[in-house]
């Protein structure tokens, strides 16, 4: 008789894959946190330092998110050869540039180059590498883990929106935006370069921490586990995504951008304008976590269409508010704008992974990143165009909550291509 007594049973270890959430949490966090909740802050400092019009220092929020969607293109392509390692690496560093030169400059084209510089950088750390990492560590909890990551852009506005504020107020407004360079170069690149893997077989690992890899479902022959871009460009799914965002985006950041000096031109102060911003992150964040777990539970369409409908009632809410309404009435509006603006990148990096798949998933995202980044850098500028000409924020809301009786309706349409069945 066998007398040996039996090994014990290993404990489980912890899953790398929980490290790689946090990482790109951080990234996002500093991308978003750094480049767009704090933007509006610094329009006021600008106009009143500079003589610069809102019209005019909006062109650089459009320049940021421009560049950030035209270097997401690139980004994702060369993450899906590449690995996002270096990609986030060097988006750092000239994120970080970007921020050096508008702490030094005074005309307006530096200005610009600094967007130029900060909004490429954003684009090589932000949602497409991430999320691009994120859906190869996890299959199975793949919308959760993809919601903690995305919750990083509300954490950001819950973070570094009311750290601008103090530091504009304290040290001036070329002492904040340096501050953006170095809190970028410290908290990024370091771990980036030590830390970062794109996927868990580079460490002997598998999706979601399984012992072994799965074997994978067969694929429909001509598919390579997944659709090429021009193969995607072809089909509706993909100009359906496009379209929704786009709306979706030009009105949630639209409406965010606009908040700082709307409540400013209220007569509420600066600190309580960031407070407002910090309340939106808040919402953004929380429901970025929601959102993404939702999408593990129901059909990603009608998550989206659930965070867009909540987007459109705060906005609708924010057309009420006066110099006399009371903080609640701006702390309901931002949760619900907050909360409603984090449904996006969760559910389309899932209608995404689950329409195209994976293999190409980097330069897929990264074009459809491309197109609603136009509405997201669009949405600021008419409203700043539409404040110079009226004086007033009130008909742009009213634009910014008409524009989802396209968005809705469009993400609702989305359907899996007949040319892609996922693993």
């Amino acid at each position: 008789m066998d007398t040996r007594v039996p090994d014990p049973p290993h404990k489980k270890r912890f899953f790398y894959g929980y490290w790689i959430v946090f990482f790109t949490f951080l990234c996002m966090l500093i991308s978003i946190g750094c480049g767009s909740f704090i933007y509006s802050l610094f329009v006021q400092p600008l106009q009143s330092v500079l003589g610069w019009s809102r019209g005019e220092i909006m062109v650089g929020f459009t320049i940021f998110f421009i560049m950030m969607g035209v270097a997401s293109l690139p980004a994702g392509r060369l993450v899906d050869k590449r690995g996002a390692r270096p990609v986030i690496a060097v988006g750092a560093v000239v994120m970080g540039s970007g921020f050096v030169i508008l702490s030094l400059m005074s005309q307006l084209y530096l200005f610009y180059l600094g967007y130029v510089l900060v909004g490429a950088g954003a684009g090589g750390i932000g949602s497409v590498p991430c999320s691009a990492v994120v859906s190869n560590w996890f299959k199975k909890k793949r919308g959760t883990a993809i919601g903690l990551m995305s919750s990083g852009i509300g954490a950001g506005g819950l973070v570094m929106a009311p750290l601008a504020g103090y530091l504009i107020e304290t040290i001036g407004w070329r002492g904040a935006y340096l501050s953006m360079a170095l809190i970028v170069w410290i908290a990024i690149i370091p771990l980036a370069l030590l830390t970062l893997r794109t996927r868990p077989q580079e460490i002997g690992l598998h999706p979601d921490g399984a012992l072994a890899a799965e074997t994978p479902r067969e694929v429909r022959p001509g598919t390579s586990e997944g659709l090429t871009l021009r193969q995607a460009a072809g089909v509706s799914a993909f100009w359906l995504l496009s379209v929704s965002y786009f709306f979706a985006n030009f009105s949630s950041m639209g409406g965010i951008q606009s908040q700082g000096p709307n409540l400013t031109d209220l007569g509420f102060s600066t600190g309580a304008a960031a407070v407002a911003l910090g309340a939106i992150g808040f919402g953004s964040g929380t429901g970025k976590f929601i959102f993404g777990w939702l999408c593990d539970k129901m059909s990603a369409r009608y998550v989206s269409a659930i965070g867009l409908s909540l987007q459109a009632t705060g906005l609708v809410v924010v057309l009420q508010v006066g110099s006399d309404s009371p903080m609640a009435m701006i702390w309901a509006y931002s949760l619900l704008i907050g909360f409603g603006a984090g449904s996006w990148l969760p559910t389309v990096s899932i209608l995404t992974s689950q329409s195209f798949g994976l293999q190409h998933y980097g330069v897929i995202f990264g074009m459809i990143s491309l197109l609603l980044n136009v509405g997201t850098a669009t949405g600021p500028l008419v409203a700043g165009v539409m404040y110079d000409a009226m004086g007033t924020y009130y008909w742009a809301f009213a634009l910014l909550a008409a524009v989802h009786v396209i968005s809705i309706p469009a993400v609702l349409l989305v359907r899996r291509p007949k040319a892609y069945t996922p693993a």
